[in-house]
């Protein structure tokens, strides 16, 4: 997140991992992830066409970026909290759950050498 982004900002938090990251109200709940460098919500063509970024708002408001696809979210699925994360923007503090692929998180564990095990 840039020192320079002044744009008003509110919690999002991924139910799965219980982790929370801050997203502008005029940015999507995916590019919000993204600019962070977090995962958790898959990422897809990131226009609303695949229906990777399902997923289901469980609490808070979000606004439309454009327009969410019918093949992946029908009306009475967006009735009930389900969209796709990279066509709406939190109005409010979220909280989410991803319904696709789940990516986990960032791990803390070192990365393992590819030339680990080849030495001898």
């Amino acid at each position: 997140m840039s020192l320079f982004d002044t744009r008003p900002k509110v919690s999002v938090l991924v139910e799965q991992t219980g982790e929370r990251y801050a997203c502008a109200t005029t940015e999507s709940l995916l590019q919000g992830m993204l600019r962070l460098g977090r995962k958790g919500i898959p990422v897809g063509c990131v226009n609303g066409g695949c229906g990777v970024c399902k997923v289901r708002v469980l609490e808070g408001r979000t606004t439309p970026l454009g327009p969410v696809s019918r093949a992946h979210v029908s009306e009475a699925d967006e009735q009930q909290g389900f969209t796709l994360a990279c066509r709406v923007a939190p109005a409010t503090s979220v909280t989410l759950r991803v319904l696709g692929k789940f990516e986990k998180p960032f791990s803390r564990r070192p990365a393992v050498s590819a030339a680990a095990g080849s030495e001898s």
